[in-house]
């Protein structure tokens, strides 16, 4: 029997640098993104002889085009499917509730909450199927406490602690593991797309430390994931070192 590792938001951070983990190491992929030329660019870079790299396109805000997608699967792959890295998600936005764009909130939540909640509804069945398998949630340190202008970007990370919670006392009895891993401040396409493009602003968010890198959170994902089947890694929050709280660092600018 393989082993198949199902990735939401492949396409960049730390869903790329997860795919890219399990591929080295041998691992079948379903990589699943919004943007189809980053897919097949990613699928050419992983896919060789000895393992298999499945795309598919969709939108986890779509519970439609969610259900489609992972109904069509083959079944050597669905028989093989042993991990859901629940990774798609972003901030849009930072500042007072008042002020906000109500367009940003409706992204963040369809996105951060909704999506996991229809990806893994559709996923759980396959697992329940195999008699095992292993889901991780990708959080925040924005899901253990809340800071100025994080708002609800803060309360949908706190949704997914919350249902990686829920989704451990459901899914105990069918041998299925959860893990909720809640990375602090970490260098991708995450502020770039918070402030909309804004790089300046961005880049200032990781000025004067060294902030954790998409491949750490990748290695911190793939050790969950391979735990002895009596352990589970239920709850990670992973920090730079200069990071002590979501608003705490020690910054070092000249």
């Amino acid at each position: 029997m393989g082993k198949v590792a199902l990735i939401t938001g492949a396409t960049a951070g730390f869903g790329e640098a997860t795919a890219i983990r399990f591929a080295n190491e041998g691992w079948d992929l379903i990589l699943t993104g919004r943007r189809l030329d980053r897919l097949k660019n990613l699928q050419q870079q992983l896919k060789t002889a000895s393992n298999r790299v499945e795309i598919l396109n969709f939108d986890v805000r779509n519970e439609t085009e969610v259900i489609a997608a992972i109904s069509s699967l083959s079944e050597d792959l669905v028989g093989d499917l042993t991990v859901l890295v629940n990774n798609a998600g972003l901030a849009v936005g930072r500042g007072p509730m008042d002020e906000a764009v109500t367009d940003d909130w409706e992204r963040m939540i369809d996105t951060n909450i909704k999506g996991l909640l229809y990806v893994s509804k559709a996923v759980i069945p396959l697992l329940k199927a195999n008699g095992s398998g292993h889901i991780v949630n990708l959080a925040s340190i924005a899901g253990k406490e809340v800071y100025a202008g994080g708002n609800v970007y803060c309360a949908t990370k706190h949704a997914v602690d919350a249902l990686s919670r829920s989704m451990r006392l459901d899914l105990v009895n069918f041998g299925i593991k959860v893990s909720n891993i809640a990375p602090g401040a970490a260098e991708t396409e995450f502020s770039i797309v918070r402030f909309k493009g804004d790089e300046e602003t961005a880049n200032s968010v990781y000025r004067g430390f060294e902030p954790l890198k998409a491949q750490d959170i990748a290695d911190a994902i793939f050790y969950v994931c391979n735990c002895p089947p009596h352990v589970t890694i239920s709850d990670l929050v992973i920090m730079p070192t200069a990071q002590a709280s979501s608003t705490v660092f020690n910054k070092k600018i000249d």
